[in-house]
């Protein structure tokens, strides 16, 4: 292959890590038994009134839920109602957690959590500030004690919520807490006939996200947990989960140099062998991929030699490179460049800057309320990698220059700020694309950008020149 379709492969390999975004993971969703049971689970009616009547909940927390319930099917004035209530909101649902028992209520309770959460993950900050500014409030507690519960769905949600809440801001769950959970989800892979098994690896997809929970979960036991569920007979969506679970570990260079010695490699060899689903087989490859990459070039050769005798040969790579081309044929412009974002691995591939991609794209990134926006604006806040930073500010940038109403939206998720945050930053090419951004932000008459703004080499040539 040349240069050009590795990389192009790059594309479709790095959209693994989004799968749960897609169509088809979301009709698999919909078989999924926790989220079957959720979907019955909003139709619910609960009487606020007399948890009130009883002074169970206090008149400030019947207030505010009366009111979000209302708005439940009105996301966009609940989104309005949530951001002006602030604190208000956290307070309640931890307030309600801890006070009511009624296993059909904290179902209600817990999945109107799990919704909101869904339409925006800055939410779970919401939770975190507001233990910042009461102190005396356990969040972890308040649903980590929710585990011990008889109730099924309760449990499994409480979960999910868990995940979340521990992955989706810079607050970490820690020390005893964080080996509990760890310890609780390892054990729920080998429970016999568990019907909530897909919630759990989902779970677990959530949480190996982050760096900071991919030791822990292996100091419990985790990759002999996730193999041993391999090898059982379980379904290509299963089989896709656990080997996704494996990949986000792989990213660690420890993990990956001690993976086999859970014989990781030959059963992942066998599934590249039999499967038959084209997703599965990508993140197979994605994974023994990982696990030539990140260990040092002297460890790398245990895993090398273990490809060797599993027999992961030409043979394969080649039915690999047949299939994924196959899907470059039918994968769009778009398609990649959302994949590269969902990635958090940004390159100067050549979507960045054609005019033609931003002319006829750039209202694409509003879908699926702002996704791939939301997820361009969180690279700024989170990203230390100064290329990434650089690129996420010009398409930005791009973005509010073919976009019409793209001013109003940026500002609207806080990037104008986050944009002009980098302008001090101390990459130079960081500083260029923010202040290019920024003044696409500010004015009207594009056309004039990029000449106005010389970068620093051209400042450097100038001066010298001079």
């Amino acid at each position: 292959m040349s240069t050009a379709e590795y990389k192009q492969l790059d594309t479709v390999i790095s959209s693994v890590g989004a799968e749960t975004d897609t169509p088809d993971q979301q009709a698999v969703q919909a078989q999924d038994r926790l989220m079957m049971q959720a979907a019955e689970i909003r139709g619910v009616f609960i009487n606020w009134q007399s948890y009130l009547q009883c002074q169970m909940i206090s008149e400030a927390d019947y207030t505010f839920i009366i009111e979000f319930d209302k708005l439940k099917e009105a996301p966009k004035e609940r989104n309005i109602f949530i951001q002006n209530s602030k604190l208000e909101c956290p307070k309640t649902f931890v307030n309600l957690i801890g006070r009511i028992s009624k296993d059909q209520t904290v179902q209600y309770i817990l999945t109107l959590i799990d919704d909101m959460f869904e339409e925006d993950k800055s939410r779970v900050k919401l939770f975190h500030e507001y233990v910042e500014s009461n102190k005396g409030v356990q969040l972890w507690s308040s649903f980590l004690n929710l585990l011990n519960r008889q109730d099924i769905f309760t449990v499994h949600m409480s979960s999910r919520i868990m995940a979340k809440l521990a992955s989706f801001s810079n607050s970490r769950l820690e020390g005893t807490d964080l080996n509990f959970y760890l310890t609780w989800l390892n054990n729920q892979l080998t429970v016999p006939g568990n019907d909530y098994l897909q919630s759990v690896v989902n779970v677990l997809q959530t949480i190996l996200r982050v760096d900071d929970y991919r030791l822990a979960f292996v100091q419990t036991h985790g990759i002999k947990g996730l193999v041993d569920l391999l090898n059982t007979r379980v379904s290509f969506q299963l089989q896709y989960q656990i080997t996704h679970c494996l990949w986000l570990l792989a990213f660690n260079p420890s993990i990956a140099t001690k993976m086999n010695e859970h014989n990781v490699i030959p059963v992942l060899a066998d599934i590249l062998r039999d499967s038959s689903k084209e997703k599965v087989t990508r993140i197979v490859l994605a994974t023994l991929r990982n696990l030539l990459e990140k260990p040092s070039s002297f460890e790398v050769q245990g895993n090398a030699l273990a490809m060797i005798h599993a027999k992961v040969m030409s043979d394969d790579i080649e039915f690999i490179h047949e299939k994924l081309s196959q899907s470059l044929n039918n994968l769009s412009t778009f398609d990649e460049y959302a994949g590269e974002v969902k990635s958090g691995h940004l390159e100067w591939s050549p979507v960045h800057r054609s005019e033609r991609f931003w002319r006829e794209n750039a209202a694409m990134l509003n879908e699926n309320n702002y996704e791939i926006l939301k997820i361009l604006l969180q690279l700024l806040s989170d990203s230390r990698d100064p290329l990434v930073l650089a690129i996420a500010a010009h398409d930005v940038g791009e973005y509010v220059r073919h976009y019409g109403s793209g001013k109003r939206v940026i500002e609207k998720f806080g990037g104008k700020e986050r944009v002009m945050q980098l302008m001090t930053h101390s990459d130079q090419q960081v500083r260029y694309e923010a202040l290019l951004a920024v003044q696409k932000l500010m004015v009207h008459h594009w056309e004039y950008l990029g000449k106005q703004v010389p970068n620093e080499n051209e400042k450097q040539g100038l001066t010298a020149k001079k």
